[in-house]
């Protein structure tokens, strides 16, 4: 799972994507933010993230959970960050097993957080987002654009 917070992203890469992962990455996440400060979290749809326990300790916390409309991933902001994380950490990558994974993940995480205003990254971004943008029109029945 990733998760939005702040301007960076915080991964939290499980081996199945289940409510009680969820709950973890949750509570992990507020444990970040002592101020007691109300934490907003983008999710999809999946069903380990609309579980009643996950619901119940949102609301004791603080923390609003906001859904993404089905088959609208192209809406939710963090999205533009899983192309170049996909291309930074596991594109052509071999790793020995889910722990040096993880931690190329997380080196990508902590790169992106320091760099987050970098030009090149805003570009990269930027460009995430327009190839979003674009799928979505195919998605939904919109003609795909016509090459150069």
């Amino acid at each position: 799972m990733v998760f939005a917070a702040r301007p960076c992203a915080v991964g939290y890469p499980a081996l199945r994507a289940a409510a009680a992962n969820a709950l973890a990455a949750l509570r992990s996440i507020h444990a970040a933010r002592p101020d007691g400060a109300p934490i907003y979290v983008i999710l999809d749809n999946l069903s380990a993230h609309r579980g009643e326990t996950i619901r119940r300790w949102a609301r004791k916390n603080r923390v609003e959970l906001c859904f993404t409309s089905t088959y609208a991933s192209w809406a939710n902001p963090i999205e533009a960050h899983f192309g170049p994380l996909r291309q930074f950490t596991v594109a052509n990558s071999n790793h020995h097993n889910h722990t040096a994974q993880t931690r190329a993940l997380q080196a990508y995480l902590r790169w992106c957080d320091t760099n987050a205003r970098h030009p090149d990254v805003l570009a990269a971004q930027w460009k995430e987002r327009t190839r979003i943008r674009c799928e979505k029109g195919i998605r939904w029945g919109g003609r795909p654009a016509k090459a150069a």
